[in-house]
Parts: structure tokens; sequence; C-alpha cells
């Protein structure tokens, strides 16, 4: 524990995003996408902005309610009208050479009682609309980060049984600590975590597997690699140099899975809070690359709607592996919020994969990624498998077997 004020927590926390996170270049605009509950945080990071350089900042603000009325009470047949203003936003930023920071806050239950064929509709039009700019965030042509502040509902649920006020502080304290930003000097306290998640993806990209077996729980999943795969982890760089670490808190490692060799049965280990609903439960069952059964015992229509968003969405795009030992792990919360809990557990996302997990993968075509095993699609969403029982080897091409993790701890 530390004895910095609320205050100072805060503007460590802005600064972090700023210097760390996007890693503002002198002369750069900067877009904030914010909720207008998280607005005092949202001004703070305008600051540090211009004072990282900017040449210009500015808002985007999102609303709970506004989103939760258009679902609720919209009528039928409107869903896939679109604000492309919003998308619009976003592209025009990232054409002038711009830097995009999203602060993805919101009440996970917000839509629990919402058709999800309403929530699916829009989902996939947006995703359509947005797929040129997706594919700029997919292949780090732009500096861009996610952080996360609380809003008042998401900290009652996360802390339920005390007041809202206190709720709210409770979640304060869990980010600050998750993200580092409670300590004297946050920014020097990242760049020692970066550095050991660069030593730990270099080490990993060297072996070139060509699958991860997991194992433990209920789950027995063999995972193939892309060909030619690159682990990614900690920063990266724009084409430009400039370097950003795109998720603020982040201990993952991760790589490409190869869309046509995964196998087995997968169970999740946590919830996964999507769209508004909680998906508890998960079991999945893939044959050759593909989901060929697909169950939860809590959501199974919005998984079953998720999985179903295009073909893509039917394979992996996404391996990742997370020590139990990790901080968020280790904080015993659960965040109902994939930007933490994703980082407390080795998970696998659903859908598009990142182009810079393949080597070359940035300047090829979709048919030339595909063919390295790569995978295309208008979602992507992770959902979390590990545990302190998980073990996890790496199978060479050879055909032998090293351990990579035991316990949920890495060994390698």
């Amino acid at each position: 524990m530390t004895n910095l004020s609320f205050e100072e927590k805060l503007r460590n926390y802005a600064r972090l995003a700023v210097r760390v996170g996007l890693g503002v270049r002198e002369g750069q605009r900067v877009l904030v996408e914010a909720p207008v509950d998280t607005a005092p945080l949202a001004r703070l990071i305008v600051r540090e902005a211009y004072a990282a350089g900017a040449s210009f900042a500015d808002v985007r603000w999102d609303d709970d309610d506004v989103n939760l009325a258009r679902f609720t009470l919209a009528p039928e047949g409107s869903f896939e009208q679109i604000s492309r203003w919003r998308v619009d936003a976003e592209t025009e930023t990232a054409d002038a050479g711009g830097a995009v920071i999203a602060i993805r806050a919101t009440n996970p239950s917000l839509l629990a009682n919402v058709d999800p064929a309403r929530v699916t509709t829009h989902q996939r039009t947006l995703a359509a609309y947005r797929k040129p700019y997706s594919l700029q965030v997919m292949t780090n042509r732009l500096n861009w980060n996610l952080i996360s502040a609380p809003v008042p509902e998401w900290a009652e649920l996360m802390f339920p049984g005390v007041s809202r006020e206190e709720a709210v502080q409770q979640q304060w304290d869990a980010i600050f600590a998750a993200t580092r930003a409670d300590q004297p000097d946050p920014v020097a306290a990242w760049q020692g975590h970066l550095a050991d998640l660069k030593r730990r993806r270099e080490t990993l990209t060297a072996k070139q597997y060509a699958a991860l077996h997991f194992r433990g729980g209920e789950t027995d999943l063999t995972v193939g690699l892309a060909d030619d795969h690159i682990w990614g982890g900690g920063a990266a760089d724009t084409p430009d140099g400039i370097t950003f670490t795109a998720n603020i808190p982040t201990e993952e490692v991760w790589t490409a899975p190869h869309r046509e060799r995964v196998d087995g049965v997968v169970v999740s280990t946590k919830p996964l809070s999507y769209n508004g609903v909680l998906i508890e439960g998960i079991r999945i069952r893939f044959e050759g690359g593909r989901v060929v059964e697909a169950t939860a015992q809590q959501g199974q229509d919005t998984l079953r709607q998720m999985i179903d968003t295009d073909e893509g969405s039917h394979r992996l795009g996404e391996v990742a592996l997370v020590p139990n030992s990790s901080p968020i792990s280790r904080s015993g919360l659960f965040f109902f919020n994939t930007l933490y809990d994703e980082n407390a557990a080795s998970h696998i996302a659903i859908g598009s994969a990142y182009r810079f997990n393949v080597q070359g993968g940035v300047e090829m075509t979709t048919e030339e990624f595909a063919a390295k095993g790569g995978n295309d699609s208008l979602t992507h969403v992770d959902w979390m498998i590990g545990s302190g029982e998980m073990d996890v080897d790496g199978l060479t091409k050879d055909g032998q077997r090293e351990a990579v993790m035991r316990g949920g701890e890495f060994v390698i």
C-alpha cells in the first residue's frame, strides 16, 4: 500500500494510459472514447495527451442508459441502423496518423433482459461497417489502448452488500492495484513488467511449437499454431515506430492458432461478460479447428449467437497464456470485464486473429493469411480457460512434448 491520495492515483492512471498505453507522439491527434460516468478520467486523459504533445484531443461519449433504451424500446427491424459517425471518428483519427484510447466500462448486466437477436443484429452490422478500422487495429497500424474505470452498477455487481459509494471506491482501489497506478512511479513499474513479457514472448516465438496441449479439469484441448507464428505480449510498435501497450492491465502472452488444427474439448474456468449478458459454464468441442458443439450453463442463446456471427466465429483467433499467480488472479476478484478477467487466466478467443501474430501477416491478403492458418471474422471474443490445475505442453514439429506450464505457472 502507498500513501498516495485518490487524486494522485487518478493522475497516475491517466498519465500511464497516455505515456505507456498510447505512447503519444508529438503532433499526434488523439480520440478518447469514454462513458459519461468516467468523465473525470477522460478529462485528465485529454490534459495528459496535450502534455505529451498531442495536437488535438477529442472525446466521443457513450452512455449505458441510451444504449439500454434503444434495445428495449426501439421497434423491430430497426437494429441494422448504426451511427456511422461514431465509427468514422475512429477511422478519421487513424487515417490522420492519430491514436485512439477507449475506456471500456459498462454495466455487465445491462442487456441481460434484452432479446439477444436484437443485440446480435446490431453488433453484426456495426462490425461490418467498422471492419476497415478494425483491420488497422488488428495490424497495429495505429497506436491504440484499452483501459477501464468504475461505473456504479458495475461496481455494485463486483462488491455487493456495501453502499454504492463504497462499491465504487473499492472498485477504484482494485483497478489502481491491477494497473500499478497506486505506485509512486507506475511508468517505471510498467517498464520492468513489459521487459519481462518481452523475454517470455521471444522465448516462445523461438520455440515455434506446432501446437499447444491444454489439460486440466474437464479441458483436453490441442491448439495447433499458425505457420510462422509470432508471440505477442506487452508493448508493440506501429509501422512508424511508435511504441504502445494496447491493454492496461496486461499479463498475457498470446499468438495465433491455426484455424484448421484445433481439436478436443475446452471448458471455461470463469464466466464471460458479453454484451450485457453473463455466460457461465461454457463447454465447446472442436474438430478440425471448427466448433462442432457448444453449450453453456447460463447464457447459452447468447453464446450460440456469438459463435454464429459468421464462419470465422466458429474458429479460434487467439490463444493466450497467463500465469495463475498474476496480480488479478491473486486478488480473487471477478471483474465482469474481459479486459481484466482475461489477465487472471490463460484464455482463447473466438473469431479474428491478429495479423501481426504471423510473420509478414500485416502485408498479406486475407487468403494468404488463411493459408498460414490465420482466422478472419467480424468478431473477437476472449474467454478464460486457465486455472491452478492447468498444464500446458508445447508440441514440437518432430513430435516431442515440452512442458510450458504446470499447475498454471510457467516452467520455461
